[in-house]
C-alpha cells in the first residue's frame, strides 16, 4: 500500500517531466513553420530555440536556494503557473522578441521541475524502488517529448500558423498538474527539516509503513542533526567529489548531442537529409521519440536491478557507436534517408536505457539532505549550460565542420562519457541516502 502511495506521489511530481519534455520538444516540429513565418536565419533559428534553455539554467539555478527555504511543493506549484503562461505566451507573437519571452519565462518552469522533481521523488520514495521511481521522471520526459511530436505532426497539416496551436495545446497539461500538486504531501525530509517532524512520520508511514518510518525518521534527523546546509560545506573537500561526478555526468548527457535530434531532428530530416515533406520530417520524429519511450521503459524496470553503471557504461558505448557511424553515412550525397532514420534510433535507444534516466537518478541520491537542493541546482545549472552551448552552436557547427563532423564530435564526448562512468561514477543501487552520505 505504502509503495502505492509513493507510485502515485511520483507520478503527480513527473507530470512536471511530461511539461519539461513537451515544452522542451515541441520547437522541433514547430520550428519548420516558425522559421518561414518569421523570417528566420541561421543565427536567429538557434536563439528561437535555445531560448527556453536560457530560462532553463536560471530557473535551475534559483530553485535549490527557493526549495531549501520554501519546500519541494510549494515551488512545483509556482513552476506549474509558469508553465501555463508561457504555452499562451509562445503562441501568440508577432516577432522573434516576443516568442523568445515567452520561452524564456516557460524555460524558468522547466529549469525550476528538473531540479525538484527528481529531488522530491528521491526524498519521498521507499530506498528499493527510489531508482525507479526518480526514473518516473525521466519516463515522463520522453512522454512529454513523444506527445509534443505527435501534436505536432496532427497539426502539422492546418498550415503554417499551426505552430501557434503546437505551443498553446501545454496549456492543458499545465493545468491538469497545477490541480493534482495540491494533493500532495510536502517532502519528509524538508519537514523535519523545518521542524515539522509530526507531518514528516505521517507521510513516512504511509510510504513506507509505521516500523520503517521510525527508522527513516530517526536518519533523517541523525543526518540533519550533522549538517550545517552551508554553501560552504557543499564545496568542502569531502563533498568535492560527489558534486564533480554530479557535474560532469549532467554536462555529459548533454555534450553527447542528445538535443541535436530533440530539437531539430525536423531539420535534420528537411534540409539535411533531404527530400521529405514538412509532415514526413515531423513525422520521423514521432518514431524517434516512440523509441525513447519504449527504452525508458526498460531503464525503468532494470535500473534497480543491473545498477547505476552498467545500464550508463552500456549506453554510452551504443551512443558513441551510433554516432560514429551516423558521421559516415552524412559523407553520402546525399546521405540514405533510411539508413540514417535507423541510425538516429540506436542512438536515441542507447540514451533512453542509460544517460536519460541515469544521470536524473544518480544526481538526487549523491548528496546530503539540507545542500541536496543547492548541489542538484548547480549540476542542473551545468547540464542546462551545456545544453545551451549545443543547441545555439549545433546548426553553426554543421556549417562550419560539416554533418559528419558534428557528430563525430559528440561521438568522442560519449567516449569520454564511458570512460568517466567506468573509473569514478560509484554505484548508488540499494543504498539509501544517509548510506550515501556517510560513503563520502
Amino acid at each position: 500500500m505504502g509503495s502505492r502511495y509513493a507510485t502515485l506521489i511520483a507520478a503527480v511530481a513527473a507530470v512536471s517531466g511530461l511539461l519539461f519534455g513537451f515544452d522542451t520538444a515541441v520547437i522541433n516540429g514547430a520550428l519548420i513553420f516558425l522559421r518561414q513565418e518569421l523570417g528566420l536565419s541561421t543565427r536567429g533559428t538557434e536563439i528561437a530555440t535555445s531560448s527556453l534553455l536560457v530560462g532553463c539554467a536560471a530557473g535551475a539555478a534559483l530553485a535549490g536556494w527557493l526549495t531549501d527555504r520554501l519546500g519541494r511543493k510549494r515551488i512545483l506549484v509556482v513552476s506549474a503557473l509558469l508553465f501555463g503562461a508561457s504555452a499562451v505566451g509562445a503562441a501568440v507573437p508577432r516577432h522573434l522578441g516576443e516568442f523568445v519571452a515567452a520561452r524564456l519565462v516557460g524555460g524558468l518552469a522547466i529549469g525550476v521541475a528538473s531540479v525538484l522533481a527528481p529531488l522530491y521523488i528521491a526524498e519521498i520514495s521507499p530506498r528499493d524502488v527510489r531508482g525507479r521511481l526518480v526514473s518516473l521522471n525521466q519516463m515522463a520526459i520522453v512522454t512529454g517529448i513523444l506527445l509534443a511530436y505527435f501534436v505536432n505532426w496532427l497539426l502539422s497539416f492546418a498550415g503554417p500558423s499551426s505552430w501557434r496551436w503546437m505551443f498553446a495545446s501545454a496549456a492543458i497539461p499545465s493545468a491538469v498538474f497545477f490541480a493534482a500538486l495540491l494533493f500532495v504531501p510536502e517532502s519528509p525530509r524538508f519537514l523535519v527539516e523545518a521542524g515539522r517532524e509530526a507531518e514528516a512520520r505521517v507521510v513516512l508511514e504511509r510510504v513506507s509503513g509505521a516500523e520503517a518510518a521510525r527508522r527513516e525518521l530517526a536518519e533523517i534527523r541523525d543526518t540533519i542533526a550533522e549538517e550545517s546546509g552551508t554553501l560552504r560545506e557543499l564545496f568542502a573537500k569531502r563533498l568535492r567529489r560527489p558534486l564533480g561526478i554530479a557535474v560532469f555526468l549532467a554536462v555529459f548527457q548533454q555534450i553527447t548531442g542528445i538535443n541535436t535530434v530533440i530539437y531539430y531532428g525536423a531539420l535534420i530530416f528537411k534540409e539535411q537529409v533531404g527530400g521529405q515533406s514538412d509532415s514526413a520530417a515531423i513525422g520521423a520524429n514521432v518514431i524517434v521519440g516512440t523509441v525513447n519511450f519504449l527504452m525508458t521503459i526498460v531503464a525503468l524496470w532494470t535500473i534497480d536491478r543491473l545498477g547505476r553503471r552498467p545500464l550508463m557504461m552500456v549506453a554510452s558505448g551504443g551512443m558513441a557507436a551510433s554516432l560514429l557511424l551516423l558521421g559516415v553515412l552524412f559523407r553520402f550525397q546525399p546521405p540514405p534517408a533510411a539508413m540514417v532514420l535507423v541510425v538516429i534510433l540506436l542512438y536515441v535507444a542507447s540514451f533512453g536505457v542509460g544517460l536519460g534516466p541515469g544521470v536524473w537518478v544518480v544526481i538526487s541520491e549523491l548528496f546530503p539532505t539540507r545542500i541536496r537542493g543547492r548541489a542538484m541546482s548547480i549540476a542542473t545549472v551545468s547540464l542546462w549550460l551545456a545544453c545551451i552551448l549545443v543547441t545555439a552552436t549545433f546548426l553553426s557547427l554543421v556549417e562550419a565542420a560539416g554533418s559528419t563532423g558534428a557528430f563525430w564530435l559528440y561521438a568522442a564526448m560519449s567516449v569520454l562519457n564511458l570512460l568517466f562512468v567506468w573509473r569514478v561514477m560509484p554505484e548508488t543501487k540499494g543504498r539509501s541516502l544517509e548510506e550515501i552520505e556517510r560513503s563520502w
